[in-house]
């Protein structure tokens, strides 16, 4: 959890820079995003397999463009 302590005479908008700073080097945002949805497993599973297929259609594709030149 990042925790600040506002500093003597420091102004709130250089705290709140310091926070959002901290924030963002615990990864804090990223790791509740990753937690925040939840996937059946077998939803995942078919999620990977698309991407994959996807990945090789445009792998193909590049390489049959590249063939005409």
């Amino acid at each position: 959890m990042a925790e600040i302590k506002v500093q003597e005479g420091e102004s709130i908008e250089n705290a709140l820079r310091r926070f959002k700073r901290k924030v963002q080097q615990e990864a804090i945002i990223k790791e509740i995003k990753k937690h925040s949805v939840y996937f059946k497993p077998g939803e995942k599973r078919r999620m990977k397999e698309a991407q994959a297929r996807k990945r090789m259609r445009r792998r193909l594709r590049r390489e049959r463009d590249f063939d005409y030149y």
